[in-house]
């Protein structure tokens, strides 16, 4: 299995002749919309950098797309005209379903969560994700993380947009998966508190996760503190580095 990260939450997943494209921000720095934080962190458009380059000759092997919510920095309009010129399979979850479908997008499978649904030969399951802390979850909306178990492949937790809940603890310590994701840039607005989990909250999910941890969403959008740097760093102290994958923009990563 190879996992390349492309930028944010952007992955692809090849495992034998199928290619799942993940979460697929595909468009030109400061094409997504409009800057996140006007105050809090500096005002920029997103994304805040380009696609790496060699992302489109990744991205354009897909087979397969595989979508965890709806806001820009995870399904964008380069993203979506690319899906639907190629009339790429996508794969969802139940809530997002008919807004996908009124968007043009070719939905041929919908996920619930805590059901298990088959998955190119293998197996899905969706898992509850909490958009932020407090109220701030409710207006962000549906999310949904996926756990991933492919023949003859390691299994796979993505986590998506995030805090650290009970059904997060649930999946990393009875699932066990061989591979975890987690969205770690602590991404915040103007107001109310972070959308993503707090430094400390990385840390419980890097060390409760059994396996190797990708850390993403990083460096990508302007609401989005947490540097490589200093998350590196800090997993350095806590001696947990070397369980932690942190990939550059463009890094294709090999799992055997």
């Amino acid at each position: 299995m190879k996992i390349s990260h492309i930028r944010n939450a952007t992955m692809v997943i090849e495992t034998n002749d199928k290619v799942i494209l993940v979460d697929p921000m595909l468009g030109a720095k400061g094409t997504a919309g409009p800057t996140f934080t006007l105050f809090r962190y500096k005002p920029r458009r997103n994304p805040i950098l380009d696609l790496p380059t060699n992302a489109m000759d990744i991205v354009n092997k897909t087979t397969h797309c595989l979508i965890t919510h709806l806001h820009p920095d995870h399904l964008d309009k380069d993203a979506e005209t690319f899906l639907k010129s190629n009339n790429i399979p996508v794969t969802c979850s139940v809530k997002d379903e008919k807004t996908l479908r009124k968007r043009g997008l070719n939905v041929i499978q919908v996920i619930n969560y805590w059901e298990t649904s088959n998955f190119l030969g293998g197996t899905i399951e969706g898992i509850p994700a909490v958009h932020g802390y407090g109220f701030i979850a409710k207006p962000m909306g549906n999310v949904m993380g996926f756990y991933i178990q492919l023949p003859n492949e390691k299994s796979i937790y993505l986590s998506s947009d995030t805090i650290y809940t009970d059904d997060v603890n649930r999946v990393l310590t009875e699932y066990k998966p061989d591979i975890s994701v987690v969205a770690s840039g602590r991404a915040q607005l103007d107001l109310f508190q972070p959308l993503l989990m707090r430094m400390e909250d990385i840390v419980k999910f890097i060390k409760n996760s059994p396996n190797k941890v990708i850390a993403n969403h990083l460096e990508a959008v302007n609401h989005c503190p947490i540097t490589r740097k200093e998350l590196a760093s800090e997993l350095t102290i806590r001696g947990l580095i070397e369980k932690t994958l942190i990939p550059e923009d463009g890094q294709v990563m090999g799992f055997e």
